[in-house]
C-alpha cells in the first residue's frame, strides 16, 4: 500500500492509534504489544495537528489500484459528533475494492470533498477526498480500514492473527513508516491539576467550565524517553491562553502531566476552547491530542 495521507509524518501529522490486537474488552495493545490503539479500534488513524488544515484540504489518496464501490459524502464536519450513529461512525468516506478479496476504506472525509463515485478506477495516489471531522471524530484524521474476504486485517502485521501481537516483520506497506511505542494516552480539560487517581476514576475532566474556574491541560505519556519534550498549551476566543513545554529528563511507563492558568478578572470569554497536547522527539512529532471545553456564559 502506499501512504494515503498527503502529509509528512513527524512534521505536519502522526499515527495516533494502530489496530487494536487485544480482544479483551477495557484494554488495548498495538501490533507490537504497545498501547498506541483504543479499545476495540478496527484501523489505521493518521491524524492531523491542526484543525485549520481541514479547510486548507488535506489530500486523502488510494492507497491501491481498485475499484469505488461506495462512498458517501452528506455528513457535516462536526466535531461534537450531532446525530452520528453506529451505521454513520465512520462518516464521509470511500469503499475501494482490490484484488483477491482485498478492500481499503477511508472514513472522516470532509463534507463536499469526495472525489470519485461508485464504479470509478483509482491508481495509488489518485485523491478520494480530503481529511474532514465528519462521523464519529472530534479531530482531523483519516480512519483507514483493511478487510481481505470481510476480514479485518492490520496493515502492520497482516499475516499475524488479530489478537496477537509482536514483532511486525511483513507489512503491506511500499515504504513501512517507523514505528513509535511512545504515545499519549489522553489530554483533557479540567479546572485543577489532578492526580492519576482523579484520571482514572474519569472526575478530572471537565466539558464544560464556569468562566472563574481555572483551565487545565493535562496528559498521560506512555513510554516516553529521557529527552522527549512535552508541549501543553490553550486557547480561547481571544487567541492563546497559556503555553508549557517540558523536558522529559526521568520519564516513568505511565506520567501524568498538567499546566493552566487562573481565570483572569472578569472570568474568561464565553466560547469554545482548544487545549493541545504534543509530544517531540529530536524535532519530529511522535504523538499529540486535542482537548476541548466550552466556557459558558
Amino acid at each position: 500500500m502506499a501512504w494515503p495521507v498527503d502529509c509528512t509524518l513527524g512534521q505536519d501529522c502522526f499515527i495516533e492509534d494502530y489496530v487494536d490486537q487485544d480482544p479483551e474488552p477495557g484494554r488495548q495493545r498495538d501490533f507490537a504489544c504497545g498501547y498506541n490503539a483504543r479499545d476495540g479500534h478496527k484501523g489505521t488513524d493518521i491524524a492531523l495537528l491542526d484543525f485549520d488544515a481541514i479547510a486548507e484540504g488535506v489530500a486523502v489518496t488510494a492507497a491501491a489500484p481498485g475499484l469505488v464501490l461506495r462512498t458517501r459524502d452528506e455528513m457535516p464536519d462536526d466535531r461534537l459528533m450531532r446525530g452520528v450513529t453506529d451505521q454513520t461512525a465512520c462518516g464521509n468516506a470511500v469503499l475501494v475494492e482490490h484484488a483477491d478479496g482485498w478492500r481499503t476504506l477511508y472514513c472522516h472525509l470532509r463534507l463536499g470533498s469526495v472525489a470519485v463515485a461508485p464504479g470509478d478506477i483509482v491508481r495509488p495516489g489518485d485523491r478520494l477526498g480530503s481529511i474532514g471531522l465528519s462521523g464519529r471524530t472530534n479531530h482531523p484524521h483519516l480512519h483507514l480500514q483493511v478487510s481481505r474476504d470481510g476480514a479485518l486485517v492490520d496493515p502492520f502485521r497482516p499475516g499475524a492473527a488479530l489478537g496477537t501481537c509482536g514483532t511486525a516483520g511483513d507489512t503491506l506497506w511500499q515504504n513501512p513508516p517507523g514505528y513509535v511505542r511512545t504515545g499519549l494516552f489522553t489530554a483533557r480539560f479540567s479546572n485543577r491539576v489532578p492526580g492519576f487517581d482523579e484520571v482514572r476514576a474519569g472526575t478530572a475532566p471537565i466539558d464544560v467550565a464556569d468562566p472563574m474556574q481555572p483551565l487545565v491541560v493535562y496528559a498521560i505519556a506512555q513510554e516516553a524517553q529521557t529527552g522527549d519534550r512535552l508541549t501543553l498549551s490553550g486557547e480561547g476566543p481571544e487567541g492563546r491562553i497559556f503555553f508549557h513545554s517540558l523536558v522529559l529528563d526521568a520519564p516513568q511507563r505511565s506520567q501524568l502531566q498538567a499546566y493552566g492558568r487562573k481565570a483572569p478578572d472578569g472570568g474568561w470569554p464565553p466560547g469554545d476552547y482548544l487545549g493541545r497536547a504534543m509530544l517531540t522527539r529530536d524535532g519530529q512529532v511522535i504523538a499529540h491530542r486535542f482537548a476541548h471545553v466550552t466556557v459558558t456564559p
